[in-house]
């Protein structure tokens, strides 16, 4: 365990950022589930937004991100058709 005071700061904080980036990256995982099977075209732009916010902050790769995108759309565009 940490001495100093510094650290277990940086634990605390850690802690803290671990739980909120796993809170934002799941309510984005369940919101590209719901626009799947539900297919609202309404929805999508909100989802994509989600995606990109999740790698502004480096939660996921910008690669990811992008693959997520191009995923989605290919879905979505099938379904339509």
């Amino acid at each position: 365990m940490a001495n100093h005071l510094s650290s277990l700061k940086r634990i605390r904080q850690n802690n803290t950022r671990r739980l909120r980036n796993r809170y934002v990256y799941k309510s984005t995982k369940t919101a590209i589930k719901k626009l799947l099977t539900r297919k609202e075209m309404e929805k999508h732009s909100i989802v994509i937004s989600m995606i990109d916010k999740l790698a502004k902050k480096n939660i996921i790769h910008i690669n990811k991100a992008s693959r997520l995108k191009t995923q989605l759309n290919k879905k979505l565009l099938s379904n339509i058709k």
